[in-house]
C-alpha cells in the first residue's frame, strides 16, 4: 500500500527539487561487468529465436523464408546463404541471431566470479523482436527468447492485461532471470538492468493499440503524436515524433516542460502520467517480485537519459528508494554535441536524480594519452582533463561513478587503440575504409595494458564490456556486439575485410588466456586494495608520457598505492616517495628498494610499501 499511495502522489504533483539521497556503499567497490545476453552464450539451444518472434513488418525487416540462426564459430564478415541475397555485410549483420540467452548466463556465472567481478550490468533484456532490444514489445516482461519456452510464454503474454499489473504473469523467461539474479546474489554480486523510459518499439502492445484505434486508443496521449489518420481521406495522416527522428521508436509524450529542451542538455520536464505510471509498476515488479525486495534487482541503468526531463527523474529516484534503499541508478548521458563535446554530469549527479552516469568523460582523455592517436596528449594535459572532470563531482560521487572505457555502443577496446581516429568518430570500416578491423598488434596490447593499469587503479568503479577480458577486438556497432569467444569454442578464422576493399589474410580467433590473466590480477589487485576504491589520489608525475599517482589511506597511510606509467617509446626514471623498506610491484611481486626506478616503455608498476 505504501508504494501504491507514494506512486499516486507523485503523480498527481511532481515536485520541481526532491530530497536528496546518498548513493549506495556498495557501489564504491563495485567491478562492473555489462552483459549483451544474446552475444553472452547460448546455453540453450532449444529456445533459439523463430521468424515470428524477430520479424519487424512496420520497420520493414522482414527475414526470409529460408533464415536460421547463426553459428556461434561462424567468421564474422562471412554472409550466410540466406543473408547474400538481402544486400551486403552492413545491412544483413543486423538480422543475425547467435541464440545467447539466460541459461547461457547462469552457466557463465563461476567464470565471472572467476574473473573477480562483483556487479552485472545487462543490457536490455525486456521482451522485444529486434537484438539490441530497446524497442520493447513489453517493459514487463523477459524477452521470450531468454527463456526455456518462447511459444508458451507468448501464449501467456497474450491472456493478460498489458496495462493492468494484476494480471501480470511470470513466464519462463521471467522466471530464469530471478534464478539469475539469485546465483548472482549468491555470488556477492548485484545486478542492474537496462531500460528505455523515453521511447518503445513500434511493436508495443500500446502503440498496436494506437496504430489500430487511432485516436480512440485508450493509449493516444502516451505517446508524442502529431496527427491521427482521417478515416475519411485516402491519405494516412498518421504522424509522429520517434527518438531522434526514428521512426522505429515511437516517443513516450513529454508534458510540463519548463525549461529549454535542447539534445544532449538536462531541462525540467516530465512524462504523460498514465505511462509514467506502468513504467513504474515494470519498476517495482523488477526491484520487489512478488513484493520481495530480496529477490529483485539492485538497479537500473538508465537509457537515453538527456532525452527525459529531471522531474522524471526526481520521482523515478523516489518511487525506486522507497522500494530498495541501496538501488543503484545510473544514466546515460554522453554527447552535448557529437564528436566533439561531452555532456555536464553534475545535473544528473547531485544526490537527486542518478547516483552514477556512464563516465565516458574520463576514458576520452586515457585514451589519447595511452594510444597512439592523433590527437596525443602529455601527462599534464590528461592530469588537467581528470581532475577538471572530477572536480565537478562530489568525493563521494567520483567513487561510484561507472567508469566505462568501451560498450555495445563503442569500438572494442584492442580497435580503439588499434585506430589513431577521433574517438567515436568514423570509428567503422563502413566510414573510414582505412579503419583496421584486423586482430590488433602486440603495441595495442602494451598500450591497452598501460590503460587498464589505470582503469583498476584510478578513482571509480570499472567497467568491462563483456569478451574485452578475451581480448576481443572489432570496431564499432555492429563489429562490438560479435558473440564471445569462448575458450571451449574452435571459431573459423576471421577474413580481414573492409568495405571499400578487402584486406589480405586472415585471423585467427580465440580466447585469450593472457589477456584474461591480466584482467583477473588487476581485479584482485584492486578488491585486495580498498585503498583503491576509496582513497584519495595525488598525482606525483606528469611529464611529457611519464605520470605517476598515489592512493593515499589517511587512516593508515601502510596501504597507500604508487602507481608509475611509461607511456614513452623509449625508458624513462621516476622518483619513488621515501621508505626504509621498499616496495612490491603487485603486477610481478618484484621488489624495489632504490629511491629511483627506470621503466621500460609501455610499463606500469603498481607498489605497496614493504
Amino acid at each position: 500500500m505504501k508504494h501504491c499511495l507514494l506512486l499516486a502522489c507523485l503523480l498527481c504533483a511532481s515536485p520541481t527539487f526532491a530530497q536528496k539521497t546518498p548513493s549506495p556503499a556498495w557501489a564504491k567497490n563495485a567491478i562492473w561487468y555489462q552483459i549483451f545476453v544474446e552475444r553472452f552464450h547460448n546455453g540453450d539451444k532449444s529456445n533459439d529465436p523463430k521468424i515470428e518472434n524477430v520479424n519487424i513488418p512496420p520497420i520493414g525487416m522482414v527475414f526470409p523464408a529460408d533464415w536460421s540462426v547463426t553459428d556461434w564459430e561462424h567468421s564474422w564478415y562471412e554472409q550466410e546463404s540466406w543473408a547474400k541475397p538481402l544486400g551486403k555485410f552492413n545491412h544483413t549483420v543486423q538480422y543475425r541471431r547467435y541464440g545467447g540467452d539466460l541459461q547461457g548466463v547462469l552457466d557463465k556465472l563461476d567464470y565471472l566470479q572467476d574473473l573477480g567481478v562483483t556487479a552485472l550490468f545487462f543490457n536490455p533484456i525486456n521482451d522485444a523482436p529486434t537484438l539490441h532490444k530497446y524497442d520493447a514489445r513489453n517493459y514487463h516482461h523477459i524477452d521470450v527468447n531468454f527463456g526455456s519456452n518462447p511459444a508458451e510464454d507468448m501464449k501467456m503474454i497474450a491472456q493478460e492485461n498489458p496495462n493492468n499489473p494484476d494480471t501480470w504473469q511470470w513466464t519462463s523467461a521471467d522466471k530464469l532471470f530471478l534464478k539469475v539474479v539469485e546465483e548472482a546474489h549468491k555470488r556477492g554480486m548485484k545486478v542492474i538492468m537496462d531500460y528505455s523510459w523515453n521511447h518503445t518499439g513500434t511493436m508495443h502492445w500500446a502503440w498496436q493499440d494506437i496504430l489500430k484505434n487511432q485516436a480512440n486508443s485508450p493509449y493516444k496521449d502516451w505517446y508524442d503524436i502529431k496527427s491521427f489518420d482521417n478515416p475519411n481521406t485516402p491519405e494516412n495522416e498518421f504522424s509522429y515524433n520517434g527518438w531522434l527522428g526514428n521512426s522505429t521508436l515511437p516517443e513516450i509524450k513529454k508534458v510540463n516542460i519548463t525549461t529549454p529542451r535542447k539534445v544532449g542538455y538536462p531541462y525540467e520536464g516530465d512524462i504523460n502520467a498514465e505511462a509514467k505510471k506502468h513504467i513504474f509498476a515494470v519498476t517495482k515488479r523488477w526491484l520487489a517480485p512478488n513484493g520481495e525486495v530480496g529477490k529483485g534487482i539492485d538497479g537500473f541503468r538508465l537509457d537515453v537519459a538527456d532525452q527525459i526531463g529531471l522531474v522524471f527523474w526526481r520521482d523515478f529516484r523516489t518511487f525506486v528508494r522507497s522500494i530498495q534503499p541501496e538501488a543503484y541508478l545510473v544514466g546515460e548521458i554522453w554527447w552535448q554535441e557529437w564528436p566533439d563535446n561531452l555532456m555536464n554530469p553534475v545535473p544528473y549527479t547531485s544526490g537527486d536524480v542518478f547516483d552514477a552516469v556512464m563516465f565516458y568523460q574520463v576514458y576520452r582523455p586515457a585514451r589519447y594519452f595511452f594510444a597512439k592517436t592523433n590527437f596525443d596528449i602529455n601527462a599534464q594535459q590528461f592530469k588537467d582533463s581528470l581532475e577538471f572532470q572530477w572536480n565537478r563531482l562530489s568525493p563521494e560521487t567520483r567513487q561510484v561513478m561507472m567508469n566505462v572505457s568501451s560498450s555495445h555502443d563503442t569500438p572494442r577496446l584492442l580497435s580503439d587503440f588499434a585506430n589513431p581516429n577521433k574517438y567515436k568518430f568514423k570509428a567503422t570500416p563502413n566510414d573510414d575504409a582505412n579503419y583496421n578491423t584486423n586482430r590488433p598488434n602486440q603495441d595495442s596490447y602494451k598500450r591497452l595494458r598501460l590503460y587498464l593499469a589505470h582503469l583498476f587503479t584510478s578513482i571509480g568503479a570499472p567497467n568491462i564490456w563483456n569478451g574485452e577480458e578475451m581480448g576481443m577486438w572489432g570496431a564499432d556497432d555492429p563489429d562490438c556486439r560479435k558473440p564471445l569467444m569462448w575458450k571451449e569454442l574452435k571459431f573459423k578464422p576471421e577474413k580481414r575485410v573492409r568495405f571499400t576493399k578487402e584486406a589480405e589474410g586472415f585471423d585467427e580467433v580465440s580466447f585469450n588466456e593472457e589477456h584474461f590473466k591480466y584482467y583477473q590480477k588487476l581485479i584482485k589487485i584492486r578488491k585486495e586494495n580498498p585503498v583503491l576504491a576509496v582513497g584519495e589520489l595525488t598525482f606525483m608525475t606528469t611529464a611529457g608520457k611519464q605520470l605517476a599517482y598515489q592512493r593515499t589511506d589517511k587512516a593508515n597511510p601502510a596501504n597507500d598505492i604508487t602507481v608509475l606509467f611509461n607511456a614513452a617509446e623509449k625508458s624513462q626514471s621516476f622518483d619513488l616517495p621515501a621508505h626504509a623498506k621498499g616496495y612490491i610491484d603487485l603486477l610481478t611481486n618484484k621488489k624495489y628498494k632504490a629511491s629511483k626506478v627506470k621503466l621500460p616503455p609501455f610499463t606500469a608498476l603498481i607498489l605497496k610499501k614493504l
